[in-house]
């Protein structure tokens, strides 16, 4: 999988560098060939990588989606997205399973779909670009056993139905468990991403649970609330979160919020596209396997790890989107 990322990557670097000419007859779509990319206002770093890598192979980058957290809305908005017949789409959907038949549907009709962030694994999608969620939630269990000690108490809030949030939930409880068999899970509540629910839900712990020590959270909505909730009670609890809002950024700043584990989110938009790309432009792939007989798009990656950052008070600067925007 690494030879074939670095594959990817070089062709796309490669192609930026030819003339007009020579691409022509190699890596380069039809003129203005249109793709989406569907996400939300957290996306727009990926958004960046995907727009860069559409340009390079002279195609066209659409951002859609919706800003709520609602799966109705978002299969609406992909829906309505495939009226305009992209070539592809790369994906973010907020949960798995109530996106199997939208893909499906959409693969069948000649669409390329990747997904990124989060997955779809049993739908059709060519290929799923992320962060590797359980090295970022073993990353997250070590920085607390560092911190506060391997026989503390700890909390974790959860997003259920989003397989990268659980993924990040159930692999740090399951580290703990059996790496650091000391340590005590006092809370484990569904706050869906939702500041106000996730601000009630802390407060109950504190008040239940007055040796919390440490929480854990798989996303920044929830997040936003629970460093309120510890701000609120006057405690000193160690918070760390899985991707980054500006208020979460301001709360790491200030030394609120511990830390921040943020996906490569250029490199996930960048190798997004190149996958939709491929998954659009299958003759371009020749595998060595069994593709032309069993009839599938010989685009197939299971995952591609575009890794993660970790955000701390010393590097916080350089994760302010309106910086990284006005440099683009």
């Amino acid at each position: 999988m690494n030879d074939l990322k670095g594959l990817v990557l070089g062709a796309l670097l490669g192609t930026a560098m030819t003339t007009a000419a020579q691409a022509e007859g190699g890596l380069r779509g039809e003129p203005g060939e249109p793709y989406v990319m569907m996400g939300h206002p957290y996306g727009v770093p990926d958004f960046e990588g995907f727009k860069q890598a559409a340009q390079a192979l002279g195609c066209t980058a659409v951002f859609s989606g919706t800003p709520d957290y609602d799966i109705t809305k978002q299969i609406a908005s992909f829906e309505q997205d495939l009226v305009t017949a992209p070539k592809g789409i790369l994906l973010h959907p907020m949960q798995s399973d109530p996106f199997i038949d939208p893909i499906n549907r959409a693969v069948d009709s000649g669409v390329s779909v990747t997904t990124f962030a989060a997955d779809s694994p049993k739908s059709k999608r060519t290929a799923y670009v992320t962060s590797d969620n359980l090295a970022e939630a073993k990353f997250a269990a070590e920085e607390i056993v560092k911190m506060g000690g391997d026989a503390a108490e700890y909390a974790v809030l959860e997003n259920p139905g989003q397989s990268n949030h659980d993924l990040r939930v159930t692999a740090l409880i399951a580290c703990m468990e059996k790496t650091y068999p000391h340590m005590k899970l006092v809370g484990c509540q569904a706050t869906n991403q939702e500041p106000n629910a996730a601000f009630t839900a802390v407060s109950a712990m504190l008040q239940a649970n007055p040796d919390l020590a440490a929480l854990w959270i798989p996303e920044a909505g929830s997040a936003e609330g629970a460093v309120a909730a510890v701000k609120a009670a006057g405690e000193k609890v160690l918070i760390l979160h899985a991707d980054i809002t500006p208020t979460t950024l301001e709360e790491i700043k200030a030394g609120n919020i511990h830390m921040a584990l943020n996906p490569n989110q250029g490199i996930q938009g960048l190798v997004g596209f190149m996958n939709t790309f491929l998954g659009a432009h299958p003759g371009l792939i020749d595998p060595f396997n069994d593709y032309k007989v069993s009839g599938y798009n010989p685009m197939q990656i299971p995952f591609v790890d575009t890794g993660f950052a970790v955000i701390t008070q010393a590097n916080a600067e350089s994760f302010v989107l309106e910086t990284y925007m006005a440099g683009r």
